[in-house]
């Protein structure tokens, strides 16, 4: 198959922070300015599986949809919608329920981590293992088998989701004939994996990011919260070593890179190096952060493009999933 399709999904538990921008969000919408086959989605009921509050689903996915927008998508090339405006993928994943193997899902890395806390804290195995965690790897392979993606950027911690959607798809092919196409997880090495502010990887669940558009003052804060170590003006520095350095090079150019380099040789000192960081970032995302809170003052507008992406991909997943039922004898 020569055309490819790339799909990826955010799940909706939080607000869109630096590192989300960087290693997602900013890729995909440059993919998507080179490619006419996008599809982006919010992944909201995969959101149930980690989050039991209505309302922080509820923000969450304005939030991420307004990013999304005020980034520069460009709604009219790439097809965005909300998981949960399209039945067909639960409907999906339930035809590919019933020719999964249980096994298959007992080596998922997610379920295996959850059993293994479990088991070292003497609990039983499966305490608060819910059967939304167990069957995740089904749902995802729903979304991406659902439009015969070719191609799933994902973090190297979901590269074995994307294995079992080959194999659930493999299976049902064996069974009911061709009809997917086998999916390949596409891990961008060059993609930044930023630090948060304590020098671990930028994540919700360390409680160490950096919402993406903070106020301008309230960014500085942020950034001025860096962690850094005792090394002081005037001493040389090591810019692979250092957590500003990190985060500078995921938003700067080459040249801008080797110049900061040079000043790490020559000593620059940390508060300085602070104030560069915040100068490059603020100065990237004061459009779009203006853009942004237009969108989340009009959360209409936001909800019509929403609507719009989903009847858009719903002329796919209609027929789609009527033929997928009579191939199964429905």
């Amino acid at each position: 198959m020569s055309q490819r399709i790339i799909l990826t999904g955010i799940t909706t538990t939080g607000t869109p922070h630096l590192g989300n921008y960087a290693g997602a969000i900013g890729p995909a919408i440059e993919m998507s300015q080179q490619n006419d086959n996008c599809f982006f989605f919010l992944a909201d009921y995969h959101a149930l599986i980690k989050c039991q509050e209505p309302e922080r689903i509820i923000q969450s996915r304005q939030e991420i949809a307004a990013t999304w927008l005020a980034l520069g998508l460009d709604t009219e090339k790439a097809t965005f919608y909300r998981q949960s405006d399209i039945p067909e993928i639960t409907q999906l994943m339930w035809l590919l329920t019933c020719v999964t193997a249980k096994g298959l899902m007992n080596r998922a890395h997610a379920y295996k981590a959850a059993v293994d806390a479990n088991t070292s804290n003497d609990e039983d195995a499966d305490k608060g293992i819910t059967m939304g965690l167990f069957s995740y790897p089904v749902l995802m392979a729903a979304d991406i088998l659902m439009f015969n993606a070719t191609d799933v950027p994902v973090g190297r911690d979901q590269i074995q989701h994307v294995e079992m959607a080959r194999d659930i798809a493999q299976r049902f092919n064996y069974l009911y004939g061709e009809h997917f196409v086998l999916p390949e997880a596409k891990i961008a090495d060059n993609v930044a994996l930023l630090p948060g502010t304590d020098g671990r990887k930028m994540s919700k669940s360390y409680n160490n990011t950096i919402p993406l558009f903070l106020p301008e003052k309230q960014l500085r804060k942020a950034i001025m919260r860096i962690v850094t170590d005792s090394t002081e003006p005037g001493e040389p520095k090591d810019p692979d070593q250092s957590t500003l350095y990190e985060m500078y090079k995921a938003f700067a150019t080459e040249a801008e890179c080797a110049q900061i380099r040079q000043a790490y040789a020559e000593g620059i000192a940390w508060g300085e190096m602070k104030q560069v960081l915040f100068e490059k970032v603020n100065a990237l995302l004061s459009e779009p952060r203006e853009k942004y809170n237009e969108l989340m003052a009009n959360p209409q507008y936001v909800e019509n493009i929403l609507l719009q992406g989903a009847e858009k991909a719903r002329a796919h997943t209609v027929p789609f999933i009527a033929d997928l039922k009579k191939a199964v004898g429905l």
